[in-house]
């Protein structure tokens, strides 16, 4: 296959702080690579690099196997495409801020209707061409903002965290899109992550990069089917665990993740385990609920971190979870720090990795 963009012994640093740690990646044509990180990682330079919009310190960048430097950057800009996190709009019209780039190109009125057209179809906001793009929800500026992108039709596709503290309609949306422009269109998608089960929904490449070094490539199986101890460090901010399971008589399986915690799972699985529980999916509460939820578990709030109408919660049961709760129910319950609080969970919301 023809390669797309290669990087070799890219380094970047910011005064004296290196961000980058000579990185050696190649990215095939029509290939959809997933970058899987913490926050803090390099990812979102990484892609900077990429899109031609910042220089390394040392190394190369090729793309189609020709090197970037000066005399062609812009050329190769213009095929290129980043969407950000947080995208700003124009406070004008859903339709002018995705025709924006379409008139730089000098694009036709009809080619510039069609092409919005099937880009509004794509993140599924038909209809909303004359709506203020700065009235819209969170979710539907980010597909605004993912449709101004996929109407230029460029030969990569760039995405930094594009469902970030989305909702999870919004969030399908977005990776449905996304691949099917990549599968239909044949177009080179690389999207910077923390979340894992992202990846493995959407890609099946993926890199691991922590601390600005990539330390794993390969395909989701590989990578995710017997997890490394560096990205179970990195998981493990993210409810994920290793330990030992057994089957029950009735079917699910009980894992003993150390320190006396045992969670209950409905797999049937023994031996070495890995697993997963998604913060939402956890129910907090101060006295303990009449469920017929499999796992609750007490313990004590170790850290808040406010995230305007979420609040994100560390609770210590033996082990740190982390659990996410509206800003309103945080008020309500009263809860500060060292706070006692019961965690709750169903088996069927406990994922292996």
């Amino acid at each position: 296959m023809t390669t797309s963009v290669e990087i070799k012994d890219i380094t970047k640093r910011y005064g004296t702080r290196t961000v980058l740690d000579t990185l050696n990646l190649e990215v095939e044509k029509g290939e959809f690579l997933t970058i899987v990180g913490p926050n803090g990682a390099g990812k979102t330079t990484l892609l900077r690099i990429l899109a031609c919009i910042e220089k390394p310190t040392k190394g190369e960048l090729h793309i189609e196997g020709v090197k970037v430097d000066d005399r062609n950057r812009n050329q190769f800009r213009r095929k290129i495409t980043m969407v950000f996190q947080r995208n700003v709009l124009f406070s004008t019209s859903v339709y002018n801020n995705i025709a924006y780039g379409l008139k730089l190109r000098n694009c036709s009125k009809e080619e510039t209707n069609n092409r919005i057209k099937n880009a509004l179809r794509l993140v599924k906001l038909e209809g909303y061409e004359t709506h203020p793009a700065n009235k819209l929800s969170g979710g539907e500026q980010q597909r605004v903002s993912l449709a101004r992108a996929l109407v230029l039709d460029t030969e990569l596709l760039l995405l930094d965290e594009p469902t970030a503290n989305l909702d999870p309609e919004t969030t399908s949306i977005i990776e449905e899109a996304v691949t099917q422009v990549n599968r239909e269109q044949n177009i080179t998608v690389v999207m910077a992550t923390h979340n894992m089960f992202q990846a493995r929904r959407t890609t099946r490449k993926v890199a691991l990069l922590l601390t600005g070094k990539i330390t794993e490539v390969g395909t989701v199986d590989e990578t995710f089917g017997s997890p490394s101890k560096k990205l179970a460090t990195f998981t493990r901010l993210e409810n994920v665990f290793s330990g030992t399971s057994k089957i029950l008589e009735e079917g699910t399986s009980l894992i003993d993740i150390g320190n006396g915690l045992h969670i209950e799972a409905s797999v049937r699985k023994s031996g070495k385990i890995h697993i997963f529980v998604r913060s939402k999916d956890i129910i907090l509460s101060k006295r303990p609920l009449n469920s017929s939820a499999r796992n609750v578990f007490k313990g004590r709030i170790v850290g808040i971190t406010d995230l305007g109408s979420i609040v994100e919660l560390r609770a210590d049961i033996g082990k740190e979870f982390v659990v996410q709760i509206t800003k309103r129910s945080f008020g309500e319950m009263a809860l500060n720090l060292d706070s006692y609080v019961f965690l709750t969970f169903k088996a069927s919301s406990v994922h292996v990795v």
